[in-house]
């Protein structure tokens, strides 16, 4: 049948439509291909060819209060491996066991797997002698990438505060645990592109994306304060070997943390060498235990402000025990102290005097009191681990209770807590939140990104009545149990404590924690400081034989430290026998070496300088030192 020139010409449009049709939808999907998913797809394919070796961010510092370095950053260079672009995986494994001291058989193992890339496991933060080595092997595959590890410059000092970070400078304990996000920073990378064989794209050009550095961390630690508190633990650890020493030193105005320690302590860069006991316990906000007589504080704050006791004129008779419910509670002097004004009990620590004060405030007004100061709850220090101690439940205290109780016997506290408590009595009465880090800073722009402010809780007693704490106390340290805290110059007060240890119910036998808890100046308190040591070996278990020169030679050199200025009128000392008498120091500046010789001090010369003249001398003329105490004379030709 004979198909017409109509229908031909029909057919033909039809099929030049669907021909233009299918040409355009594949035109259009191409152009959307291109277009639209262009760079998707770029993306995709250069995510296929590429291989990333990845650069550690540097880990924020943490620094103490004036910028000192507390935990830092070394270089340490990490060897990473592209297993495909290997060619002779044996002969490689071979140098770089050589190299890295490994065997061939991990090397092995680990450069043949089936990875895009590798960080082998015995080239992570090796030294940059030990890279510069690995490279000159000129081994395909191989590469050395930016690494690095923590560094902590003090050692061991502040170790419990400070914690540790892992082999990935992930935080594992302390600070570096509580800010690790903020101190992590972000991860970079260097990006090349291979085929699928592996094979280097050598027209392809590296993509390098720079890490971002982690945030500083600036604390309330004072380096110079911190010093000087490990040194003393250190001098009380070798000569009273004791099961522990506990030290904090904080700023009463404002809840700072000056510095904090315990024993025993650890290298955080070494802890893997310790048992998980002694790093994973920090014992000034851990541990809790009975008080002794430094909780005395809380008794006498709470019957100052209730007016229940006048320290100068009110009196009491102790004959060496009170008896409360058929119950002998003894004082600690044997026959007692006799007929005494209230200041003398708080001088004499006297527990009988306290058992008065205790039932004339009741048990709802004291363990009011004991609940204000914070005491039976965490402080809300910005450290793990953190105690809340043990009070006795108010509707279980009877008269014993109230009684021990006053004394501080019978309840469980923290170190912490003490000095937050003690801090509020001596600071014109308001309690303030412990804290130790002061801001997080960007390394680069130096942009404070968070800092935190002091917090007050709350007024717990009034400006009048904690006068009248800080004058008992400097008379403790002047004429009483304190006397080896005792500073020249410099007014100290403060309180001892003697706290017998539980064990299953029962109270070991010379087995004590020993304490002093101290504050200056005495008029306008700069620095509390508290020290326990546990079980002393040796010696009479006593806070004011052990604990007390603990706390004043931490208090004297810190006290200088923090450019705190002598106060002068203080309360006279009253003298022992094993006290040296002081002497004032003269003014020796202008005299020369001849004139100096004509001068008799018994005190000892430290000279310095070139010259025949005094031109300055440390300490200044009318400080007392003890006698035999050495003095700093400065020479040169001619006097300033």
């Amino acid at each position: 049948m004979r198909v017409s020139n109509v229908t031909v010409r029909k057919r033909l449009a039809v099929a030049l439509f669907i021909g233009i049709l299918i040409f355009l939808i594949i035109d259009v999907r191409l152009g959307y291909v291109q277009f639209v998913l262009g760079d998707m797809l770029t993306d995709r394919a250069r995510d296929s060819w590429s291989r990333n070796i990845p650069f550690e961010p540097e880990r924020g510092q943490i620094m103490d209060r004036n910028g000192v370095a507390l935990a830092t950053n070394i270089s340490s260079p990490t060897v990473y491996i592209v297993p495909r672009q290997i060619k002779n995986p044996a002969e490689t494994a071979e140098k770089l066991a050589t190299v890295l001291k490994m065997s061939k058989e991990s090397a092995y193992k680990q450069i043949t797997q089936r990875a895009m890339n590798v960080r082998l496991k015995e080239g992570r933060k090796i030294s940059h002698e030990k890279a510069k080595e690995v490279r000159a092997l000129g081994l395909e595959g191989i590469y050395i990438g930016e690494d690095s590890k923590r560094y902590y410059p003090y050692g061991k000092h502040l170790s419990h505060v400070l914690g540790f970070a892992g082999v990935d400078n992930q935080g594992l304990m302390g600070l570096e645990l509580f800010y690790d996000k903020e101190l992590q920073g972000k991860k970079g990378s260097v990006q090349f592109y291979s085929d699928a064989k592996g094979a280097r794209m050598e027209n392809m050009a590296d993509d390098y994306q720079p890490p971002i550095d982690g945030l500083d961390l600036k604390l309330t630690i004072d380096t110079k304060v911190q010093t000087i508190v490990e040194r003393e633990l250190d001098i009380a650890q070798a000569k009273y070997n004791p099961d522990g020493i506990i030290a904090i030193a904080m700023d009463p105005n404002t809840g700072e943390i000056l510095a904090m320690s315990s024993r025993p302590n650890f290298d955080p860069a070494k802890f893997q060498t310790v048992p998980q006991e002694v790093y994973n316990r920090n014992l000034p906000v851990w541990s809790t235990y009975e008080p002794g007589s430094t909780f005395k504080i809380i008794t006498l704050a709470a019957a100052l402000e209730e007016g229940k006791v006048d320290l100068e004129h009110g009196h009491f008779h102790d004959p060496g025990y009170a008896k409360v419910e058929g119950a002998t509670l003894r004082c600690w002097k044997r026959g007692g102290h006799g007929s005494q004004t209230f200041l003398e009990v708080v001088q004499n620590s006297c527990n009988p005097g306290f058992v008065e004060l205790g039932q004339r405030l009741g048990k709802d007004t004291l363990f009011k009191y004991i609940k204000d100061f914070g005491f039976g709850q965490k402080t809300g220090i910005d450290l793990q681990g953190e105690g809340t101690g043990i009070m006795f439940k108010l509707a279980n205290v009877g008269p014993v209770e109230l009684a021990t109780t006053a004394f501080g016997q019978g309840v469980s506290v923290t170190p912490i807590q003490q000095v937050a408590a003690v801090a509020a009595a001596v600071n014109g009465g308001t309690l303030y939140t412990p804290y130790i880090a002061k801001e997080l800073v960007d390394p680069i722009s130096q942009e404070v990104v968070m800092k935190k402010s002091p917090i007050a809780k709350r007024r717990v007693i009034s400006e009048k009545t904690s006068k009248e704490i800080r004058h008992a106390l400097e008379s403790v340290v002047a004429k009483g149990s304190g006397g080896r805290a005792f500073v020249d110059s410099y007014r100290v007060g403060g309180k001892t404590g003697t706290a017998q240890k539980a064990q299953n119910g029962r109270y070991l036998e010379n087995n004590h924690i020993v304490s002093f808890i101290g504050f200056a100046p005495a008029d306008d308190p700069q620095i509390v400081v508290y020290v326990g040591v546990d079980n002393p070996k040796g010696t009479v278990q006593f806070g004011g034989v052990v604990s007390a020169p603990i706390v004043g030679a931490i208090m004297e050199d810190s006290l200088h430290a923090l450019d705190v200025k002598p106060r002068k009128n203080q309360i006279p000392k009253k003298m022992t026998w094993e006290d040296l008498p002081f002497i004032e120091v003269p003014n020796l500046v202008g005299l020369t070496k001849k004139e100096l010789q004509q001068q008799m001090i018994d005190l000892k010369i430290d000279a310095s300088g070139k010259g025949d003249i005094v031109v300055r001398q440390a300490p200044e003329a009318g400080t007392k030192l003890k006698e035999g105490s050495t003095i700093r004379l400065y020479f040169d030709e001619v006097q300033n």
